[in-house]
């Protein structure tokens, strides 16, 4: 497995903690039952619970980019320098862009999400060979 697609493996894992966090704070707020059945009678969300819906939904929208480009990587035989420096920019500004998020601190969370998407970019243009 190139290290590319262990990027996107731990990316992965890092969504799934996201989803499970966000899961736990609708659980808390509504209770087991609410949240297992049609969901039609919940509570407001709390705030905290709020911002874990935007930081899951936010963080899948930009699965939908990395992930494509590194298989497409992958599959075109396509690793190198500029790929493998894209991936640890995207895993490692989403686990800081999620804890920023999830914290509620001002400011430097649209760094790390920016951070992310210079990633993709990387792959991207690696990809092209605009950069090799």
């Amino acid at each position: 497995m190139t290290l590319e697609l262990t990027y996107l493996a731990y990316s992965i894992a890092v969504f799934f903690v996201v989803v499970l966090v966000q899961a736990t704070a609708g659980i808390l707020n509504n209770g087991g039952m609410a949240m297992a059945n049609s969901r039609d009678s919940l509570k407001p969300p709390t705030n905290f619970q709020a911002r874990m819906k935007r930081l899951t939904d936010n963080y899948r929208e930009n699965l939908w980019f990395f992930a494509p480009l590194v298989l497409i990587a992958a599959i075109a035989g396509v690793s190198n320098q500029w790929t493998v420096l894209g991936a640890q920019l995207f895993l490692y500004g989403r686990v800081a862009h999620a804890i920023w998020y999830a914290f509620g601190w001002p400011f430097v969370r649209p760094l790390f999400w920016l951070a992310g998407v210079i990633g993709c970019i990387l792959i991207f243009l690696a990809l092209f060979g605009i950069i090799a």
